[in-house]
Order: structure tokens, then C-alpha cells, then sequence
């Protein structure tokens, strides 16, 4: 598999993604975020599909998620915004949700239309390793999506290295064991996590995920592996101040 992700991994190194909630603040502003982060010069976008449950997330993204589905985001209509968004953004875009819509839609049916309008590849923080592999890898890879799996500070060496032999696109590190949410400074056991997974020498590029806020964060955590991707600050940071601000957000952190 060769996407936009991997040719992304391979030109840069410290690797800037943003996670944002497609329909949030408003229903129509997802495809003007995505436009106004790549001009900004973010280097990659995690779409985030709004789910009524989402366990990995924060209070943050999860108020954010209930918004969104308020203001009326479905699966479809999300599809239905991102139609022709391949027209003039080039940055890899990744979808990122919870397992049941994607099953509620149908599994197929959904890579089906992610692989049609350019999605590069799935975040799906409750498809374990072992089921995708028995059920679900052969679809991802007739339709070009990189499925991206997530290791914590407790995930043994053992199954990181499962996940290594079977990731494509990046492993995203999740920086802590609690849920998404920023943080301003990293303490001694994630920069030893950080230095732990660096060390296995893996063969997947890594990107940490949770806690990074600002361009502190986001310099530690690029150290030690090949990018860093921020949520619940720059969805603080749309709540307050609005889509015609992402610029500001996007300086600050380079």
C-alpha cells in the first residue's frame, strides 16, 4: 500500500496533525476547516465521525461529538461534505470513529466510500488487532486504507510488535492511559514511554496522540517519534474563537 500517509511520513519529519469533530461548531464547517488547516500548513487531518458513546475521548471531543450530532452530522451527510474535497486538498485525511456506525453502514460499504472521495485511512479505537486481522484486513486493503492501530503506556512489547507487523500508514502512541484531553507539559513516565517505544526500533512510523497542546508538547513528543497530533485544544480553540482563527492556532504550535 503506497497513499498519501506513507509519502507524507517519508518527505517530513515532525509531522503536524489536527483531530477536529466534522460538524462542529457548526453542521457545514467541516470542509472550511479542512481547507483552512492545510493553508495553515498542517501536514495531516484526522476527520472525527461523531459517535453518542465515545469512551476514548475526553470531555472536550465528547461535548463536541454531542454538538455535532445535535447540529444534525450523520455518516452519510459526512460523506456527502467531503464529495469533491480532493479537488484542491492534497494533505493526507484520515477518518477517526467508534466501530458500530461503521458497522451500522456496513463495513464494506463504508471503505467503499472512503477510498471513492480520498480518505487515506481509519482510526477505529475499538477494532482490536486480532478481529480486524480475521475479518476486515482484506477489505481495508482493496479499497487503499491504512487502518491505524493505537499502544498506551501498558501495551506489552509483545503486541506492539503485533501491531507493528501489521500497521500501515503510522502506530499512534497514545501518550497517557487516560482518556484525550490536553496537557500543557509531559512528566517523567511519558517521556520514558517515548523513549521505551523508540527504542524497539519498529519498523511503523509513530505519531503520539493525547495531551499535546502547544508547541512544548508537540516538541517533546516529535523528539522521539514522527509527529503529533492535537484534538482537544484546537477544538477548545474553535469553541472560543472560531474558524476564521485557525491560522493563530496552527503558528503557535511552530
Amino acid at each position: 500500500m503506497n497513499n498519501r500517509i506513507h509519502a507524507k511520513l517519508r518527505e517530513q519529519k515532525k509531522v503536524l496533525s489536527i483531530y477536529f469533530t466534522a460538524g462542529y461548531p457548526k453542521l457545514e464547517d467541516t470542509t472550511r476547516i479542512i481547507r483552512e488547516l492545510q493553508s495553515s500548513g498542517v501536514d495531516m487531518i484526522e476527520i472525527g465521525l461523531p459517535f453518542s458513546d465515545p469512551l476514548a475521548d475526553g470531555p472536550t471531543i465528547q461535548d463536541s461529538s454531542t454538538k455535532a450530532l445535535h447540529n444534525g452530522m450523520t455518516t452519510e451527510k459526512l460523506f456527502e461534505q467531503l464529495e469533491d474535497i480532493r479537488e484542491d486538498v492534497d494533505i493526507p485525511l484520515i477518518i477517526m470513529g467508534y466501530f458500530n456506525p461503521m458497522l451500522q453502514y456496513g463495513v464494506e460499504a463504508f471503505c467503499k466510500r472512503c477510498a471513492a472521495i480520498g480518505i487515506d485511512g481509519l482510526i477505529i479505537p475499538d477494532l482490536p488487532v486480532e478481529v480486524y486481522e480475521a475479518s476486515y484486513k482484506d477489505i481495508f486493503e482493496t479499497y487503499g486504507l491504512a487502518n491505524i492501530f493505537l499502544i498506551t503506556p501498558q501495551t506489552s512489547e509483545a503486541r506492539v510488535r503485533k501491531i507493528d507487523a501489521t500497521s500501515e500508514g503510522f502506530i499512534y502512541m497514545v501518550s497517557s492511559a487516560s482518556v484525550t484531553g490536553a496537557k500543557s507539559t509531559f512528566g517523567n513516565a511519558q517521556e520514558e514511554y517515548f523513549d521505551r517505544i523508540a527504542a524497539l526500533n519498529l519498523e511503523t512510523p509513530r505519531i503520539v496522540g493525547f495531551g499535546i497542546s502547544n508547541a512544548e508538547t508537540f516538541n517533546t513528543a516529535t523528539k522521539k517519534a514522527d509527529g503529533a497530533i492535537i484534538g482537544s485544544a484546537f477544538i477548545k480553540h474553535l469553541t472560543h474563537h472560531g474558524v476564521e482563527k485557525i491560522k493563530d492556532f496552527i503558528a503557535a504550535i511552530r
